[in-house]
């Protein structure tokens, strides 16, 4: 099994960030490796959606369920995919009214060895970059913020 852990200290609301990783729809607009998404469900507590990964030509499609508890944290299991297992947590922790320290988690494990020989690079590479992208798309929809 294999882990990411990333977490991120910004000049951003929790509900301006968990906004922000809930809009699914959005994700090809600043994710380079997202080709496509659909979402099939979304009430207030929860979305099902897919995201298509279209990186170093390899295409392939992840389901998962996200659990939401609005700002504070958004819980996401694998629905279907290449994987044998994966989770995550996206935990939005409010420091002031304008600040908050973002935290996410993801455990997996591919389904087959053949994925993961396929896939490891191309997981890492987008798990390592993908905080970090949602800190862009921040300034980007809510304008930079300075130090």
């Amino acid at each position: 099994m294999t882990g990411v852990t990333k977490s991120i200290l910004i000049k951003r609301s929790a509900g301006q960030m968990f906004d922000l990783v809930e809009n699914i729809e959005s994700y090809p607009e600043f994710l380079p490796w997202c080709g496509a998404t659909r979402v099939t469900y979304r009430d207030d507590k929860k979305t099902v959606a897919t995201l298509y990964v279209d990186f170093l030509n390899i295409r392939s499609g992840v389901t998962t369920e996200n659990e939401k508890d609005y700002p504070e944290r958004m819980r996401l299991k694998l629905v279907d995919g290449p994987f044998r297992h994966l989770d995550g947590v996206w935990d939005f922790k409010r420091l002031a009214e304008n600040a908050c320290r973002v935290d996410f988690r993801m455990s997996y494990a591919f389904s087959s060895g053949v994925f993961e020989r396929l896939l490891t690079p191309v997981f890492a590479s987008i798990a390592d970059t993908f905080v970090d992208a949602f800190v862009m798309r921040a300034d980007k929809i809510y304008g930079a913020k300075n130090g």
